[in-house]
C-alpha cells in the first residue's frame, strides 16, 4: 500500500473540515472532488480562476456526471474556496 503525501494545502482543508465537524465520509468525498478538479486544471486548485471553475462545470456536464455527483463536487469547491 502506497501512502499519499499530504500537501500543506490538503492538510489545511482537512483541518478546516474537522473544525466544521464534517464527517469522515464527507471529508473523503470533498478531498476526492478537489483532487478531480486539480487533475482537470493540471495544477494546484487554489490557483483557479472563476472562468476555470465555470469550464470545470461545463466539463462535468459534457462528461455526463450525475446531478448528485455534480452537486457534491460544487459543494466541495465552495467549501474549498470559502474556507
Amino acid at each position: 500500500m502506497t501512502e499519499e503525501k499530504t500537501t500543506p494545502l490538503r492538510e489545511r482543508m482537512i483541518e478546516d473540515m474537522r473544525i466544521r465537524g464534517i464527517g469522515d465520509k464527507a471529508q473523503k468525498g470533498h478531498i476526492r472532488a478537489i483532487k478531480d478538479f486539480a487533475a482537470f486544471l493540471g495544477r494546484s486548485p487554489d490557483t483557479a480562476t472563476p472562468e476555470e471553475l465555470r469550464a470545470y462545470q461545463l466539463h462535468m456536464t459534457n462528461a455526463g456526471v450525475t446531478p448528485s455527483s455534480f452537486n457534491a463536487r460544487i459543494i466541495a469547491l465552495r467549501f474549498f474556496f470559502g474556507s
